[in-house]
């Protein structure tokens, strides 16, 4: 094996490795996004739970920041609350932040 070989293999692995954390991080961020959302709504804890599970799907179904930011709109929207698109969006960065360096630090 050629040591040109060997570089290959470990950037591939350290990618992999790379985009497992970056899906974990992503799962949790929308969980806890859920939960923020349905607290802001004044939700129980059950719906809020219900909630949190169904952005992390929605997610798996249609993989983007952009769908997850659309649904939370619409829960706000169907509310009747206003709240803005940058308190949305920062919300988002905070929490993916925030499980990031959770799952990074083993937690």
């Amino acid at each position: 094996m050629t040591t040109f070989d060997e570089r290959e293999r470990a950037f591939e692995s350290k990618f992999a490795i790379e985009e497992e954390v970056r899906f974990r991080a992503l799962a949790r961020r929308n969980r806890a996004l859920g939960h923020w959302v349905a607290q802001r709504l004044g939700r129980p804890s059950h719906e809020a739970d219900s909630y949190a599970s169904s952005l992390v799907s929605s997610d798996l179904a249609q993989p983007g920041d952009e769908t997850i930011f659309r649904s939370v709109r619409a829960e706000f929207d169907a509310a009747g609350m206003s709240i803005s698109d940058g308190a949305i969006r920062a919300q988002m960065a905070t929490l993916r932040d925030r499980a990031m360096a959770e799952i990074q630090a083993g937690l």
